[in-house]
């Protein structure tokens, strides 16, 4: 049902309005609203936000419902990637049936937006993508998946995977991703021409993993400002974890967000508490995008994680050392409005005329239902209620 009259909500804190919704687009606020034959749903005063947006997850990646898994291998990224890539088959990881689950999940706790790297290498060819477009056709309606194609375990030294790529953004992938253009294959020029001359080819965005810290990052992510300059892709490319932005040189830092605000290159955190992570209110003073996700959900990388962006939310602000009720608000925003920017996801929003996608909260204002541990009450996809304290309306496989 895309008809529904909501009573008694609270859009973003402020005082108690009706949303009216037809056809799944919002098409009147207000008080005391009419709509005679729609259903109506109860508010009962919460918060109204638009929907949370998980910018960064893997969804081929997870063992959310399986046995438990056992993680005995050393904690080096390649050594992580490898056992990933050979063992994955082997443990069972069903890149459909486990991306069902953490889809589901992640719209039950109030989700509109997924972006979902998907792992595209020789070992799998496209068949982990394959299973996430079958879940994105059987959650339509119910939560928007984007698909970045990801060569995680390398690019230009695996051979075959650049073909592999570029039958994947004809066949269903968005987004272009790239990862540690030094770290991984060791040829930063090779990797980011490679990148950047399939993006080109397919008129598509890039949203690239850059793990590495320091000076390293700083290199590779000016190799990335001189394409961007050189090709015209400004707003056109994210860079996912810039674990270099959060380097202790404040002025070598400074320099680095300039440029990135300048090319409108979108930052996608995670608050990883194990690393070095940018600073979202430094990035919001220099008016740069900012998303959010929650990485791997418990799966061969770690156990950590849930599927559900209120959760990132507190680990962002704690990561980032947040107490101030407004700075608190800026953690939720990163997650939610935040996340629709760096995607360019249009009708986004909680204003007439815009897809009916939203989520109600727990709290008395947006810091305390940050804070405030509770199931979401109501969760609305394109005018349809989709879950219900935090349990969906379609089973988890």
């Amino acid at each position: 049902m895309s008809n529904l009259l909501i009573r008694n909500v609270r859009p973003h804190g402020g005082a108690p309005k009706d949303i009216l919704i037809r056809n799944g687009k919002i098409e009147a606020i207000g008080q005391n609203l009419q709509a005679d034959g729609l259903a109506i749903e109860d508010g009962r005063g919460h918060i109204a936000i638009p929907g949370l947006v998980e910018a960064h997850t893997h969804l081929d990646k997870s063992v959310w419902g399986m046995p438990w898994h056992e993680n005995a291998k050393v904690a080096t990224l390649r050594g992580r990637i490898d056992f990933e890539r050979e063992k994955r088959l082997e443990i069972g990881i069903d890149p459909h049936r486990q991306s069902m689950r953490q889809a589901i999940l992640l719209a039950a706790n109030g989700a509109s937006h997924i972006r979902s790297h998907v792992d595209i290498d020789t070992t799998h060819g496209l068949r982990l993508m394959e299973g996430i477009i079958e879940t994105r056709e059987a959650l339509d309606g119910i939560i928007d998946i984007e698909i970045v194609a990801f060569p995680q375990s390398g690019l230009v030294t695996r051979p075959g995977t650049v073909e592999l790529l570029d039958q994947a953004l004809s066949n269903g992938a968005e987004v272009l991703g790239g990862i540690d253009p030094c770290g991984i294959d060791r040829d930063p020029k090779g990797h980011l021409d490679v990148v950047f001359g399939l993006a080109e080819k397919h008129g598509k965005p890039i949203d690239i993993h850059l793990h590495e810290a320091g000076e390293l990052g700083a290199f590779s992510m000016e190799m990335m400002f001189e394409r961007i300059r050189a090709l015209g892709m400004q707003g056109k490319v994210a860079i996912s974890h810039a674990f270099a932005l959060g380097a202790p040189d404040y002025l070598r830092v400074a320099g680095l967000i300039e440029q990135i605000a300048d090319l409108d290159v979108r930052i996608v955190t995670t608050g990883s508490p194990s690393s070095t992570v940018p600073s979202i209110l430094r990035l919001k003073e220099a008016g740069v995008k900012v998303a959010a996700g929650c990485d791997g959900i418990r799966d061969t990388w770690g156990p950590w994680g849930q599927p559900d962006m209120m959760d990132r939310v507190r680990i962002l602000g704690m990561k980032n050392g947040l107490r101030r009720d407004v700075d608190l608000g800026h953690a939720l925003h990163v997650c939610s409005t935040g996340g629709a920017d760096v995607m360019d996801i249009a009708g986004y929003g909680l204003e007439v005329g815009c897809n009916a996608d939203f989520t109600l909260l727990v709290g008395e204002t947006l810091a305390h239902a940050v804070v405030e541990v509770a199931p979401r009450p109501l969760v609305v996809k394109r005018g349809r209620v989709v879950a219900r304290n935090g349990i969906a309306e379609v089973a988890i496989p």
